[in-house]
């Protein structure tokens, strides 16, 4: 049977000598960990720089059960809406003067 490889997202020191899992949350607010079929996959959601390891499935949630994380996700996708450019943020609406606050009273 072939071993089945994630690669999960990790956060270093500067010296890159300590190495913590990166924690996500789901839609719903709940604690998650990721992990990503390729080391393509990863760099194309979390960028090239993301450091990772490679664990199955098991490990990882041997290392985050006791954290109380107990869904997995693999290969996310960004779900956040897409931030707009400056250039297609609408125009702050201005201050509301005295009148206009008496006028929507």
């Amino acid at each position: 049977m072939a071993r089945v490889v994630w690669h999960v997202p990790v956060t270093t020191n500067a010296t890159g000598s300590t190495t913590a899992l990166r924690l996500f949350r789901t839609r719903d607010g709940r604690r998650c960990a990721v992990g990503f079929s390729s080391p393509e996959a990863l760099a194309a959601l979390l960028g090239p720089e993301q450091a990772y390891t490679e664990l199955g499935e098991p490990a990882l949630r041997t290392l985050t059960s006791p954290l109380g994380v107990d869904t997995l996700v693999l290969d996310p996708r960004l779900v956040a809406p897409p931030v707009p450019t400056p250039a297609a943020a609408p125009a702050a609406a201005p201050a509301p003067t005295s009148a206009t606050q008496l006028q929507h009273r």
